[in-house]
């Protein structure tokens, strides 16, 4: 079966699983890490709506941005996860770009290649593994209704729930549930995700409603 491209412009439903039975995240600096290495990776081509870290897996929700470029400080324009530092990030409408030939447009899908290699390079140095962390390709929904948009991000939150490690998800620290009711400075779009579900008070109260997890999980393959 094909794998779907993200397009830009589009809203995926982002997931994976570690590969063997391993764990992807021991510690909270695992969960750091990864969080980091999302933000230097995924954050230039995407806007995240809502994620979750769990032992063995990780869901997000994401918008893959458009007219998005990057131009290259590096002699022969090659893009690979170590030079990664040397790009200049734009966003810019593409077809007016002055030098074309030193202008990328980006492919999502290998930015979260990197974020995946990188982070599988941190941990097995740091635990003296080998192999591959993350099943491969890693999977992708599109998700374009408005109400299965909330669907989903319920379901991500109440992630921690459903697998038994908290009775409610306010105890747990590896979603974005509780940057949603924070007034702390952050990187998701916390407003629309907010917006989508009227105001704060209706967020909460939809997030303790029950999730249909069959139907969500079946929908995702799972």
């Amino acid at each position: 079966m094909a794998i779907e491209k993200l397009e830009s412009g589009n809203y995926y439903h982002i997931y994976s699983h570690a590969v063997g039975g391993r764990d992807l995240f021991r510690t909270p600096d695992n969960y750091d890490c990864f969080l980091s290495l999302y933000d230097k990776y995924i954050s230039p081509i995407a806007e995240t709506f809502a994620w979750v870290l769990m032992s063995n897996h990780f869901h997000f929700l994401v918008r893959i941005k458009e007219n998005v470029c990057y131009k290259y400080s590096n002699a022969d324009g090659s893009f690979d996860a170590v030079r990664f530092n040397e790009i200049k990030w734009e966003t810019t409408d593409l077809s007016v770009c002055e030098a074309p030939d030193s202008v990328k447009i980006p492919k999502p899908e290998k930015h979260f290649s990197h974020l995946f290699n990188s982070y599988a390079k941190y941990y097995n140095t740091k635990y003296g593994s080998k192999g591959t962390m993350f099943e491969r390709p890693f999977k992708r929904k599109l998700i374009d209704n408005k109400e299965y948009l909330k669907r989903v991000i319920r379901y991500i939150h109440n992630n921690p729930v459903h697998h038994g490690f908290c009775e409610h998800i306010l105890e747990y620290p590896w979603s974005s549930y509780l940057s949603c009711i924070s007034i702390k400075p952050t990187k998701l779009q916390r407003e629309k995700v907010v917006g989508w579900f009227d105001n704060k008070a209706n967020f909460k109260t939809m997030h303790d409603k029950k999730v249909e997890i069959i139907e969500i999980e079946k929908w995702l393959d799972l």
